[in-house]
């Protein structure tokens, strides 16, 4: 069946994910040496100039100055406190699957999501930590993240057993990975911190790859 083909190719985590995990988690140490404000140029050097005035060129031998590194924005904390959050919850539901459902593949799309989600929740907190922010919104996460199963439905889960667990994990999970995508393309365009840029872009692609995927296996249950 279609689905089953589908399923077959699910994979752990791309090798940029794995990267952008790695730059995550290190990307921002106290014990890194300071990188030097400026430079000796061994070639003519083009160097934009601030908002409104022309770039200059350095010449060989003349001293430059190095622009500022990107740093992190409110976007960027939001961005990772809500998806641990939310890969929390994608893992939670995940573990349901091997006492409660009967396809193989809906077994193994939920062994998937554990496996990949749950290094990237310790990374993300790692993240946080690094750069002194607090692990979760001091607000207590007021705003409702898209995507998130609600209480009831969590518990319609966790009684659900044989092919009603199925179907319902198939459609709670899709709207979950579609929350994730929305969450992932919007700091995308307003965070600032190219490590959580590369992760969410991850993040995105590879969590619509697996919307389609559910989906074949949904349509083939039916």
């Amino acid at each position: 069946m279609r689905g089953r083909t589908a399923a077959a190719g699910i994979r752990l985590a791309a090798p940029g994910a794995l990267a952008a995990l790695a730059v995550l988690a290190t990307g921002c140490s106290d014990d890194a040496p300071p990188e030097p404000t400026t430079y000796t140029a061994s070639a003519p050097v083009i160097q934009p100039g601030r908002p409104g005035e022309p770039a200059t060129t350095v010449a060989p031998g003349e001293t430059g100055t190095r622009p500022p590194r990107p740093t992190f924005n409110a976007a960027d904390v939001a961005f990772v406190q809500d998806m641990i959050r939310h890969h929390s919850q994608a893992v939670q539901m995940a573990r349901l699957a091997p006492e409660r459902a009967a396809d193989a593949q809906v077994r193994a799309l939920a062994a998937r999501v554990a496996a990949v989600q749950e290094p990237e929740v310790k990374v993300l907190q790692e993240w946080l930590v690094s750069r002194r922010q607090l692990l979760t919104d001091p607000d207590g996460h007021g705003h409702s993240m898209a995507g998130m199963a609600t209480p009831a439905q969590l518990q319609s889960l966790t009684d659900a057993r044989a092919r009603e667990f199925d179907e319902l994990f198939l459609t709670l999970m899709v709207a979950h990975h579609q929350g994730a995508v929305s969450m992932s393309n919007a700091v995308m365009t307003k965070g600032t911190d190219p490590a959580v840029q590369e992760l969410a872009a991850e993040i995105s692609a590879g969590q619509a790859a697996e919307i389609g995927r559910m989906l074949d296996v949904r349509a083939a249950l039916r």
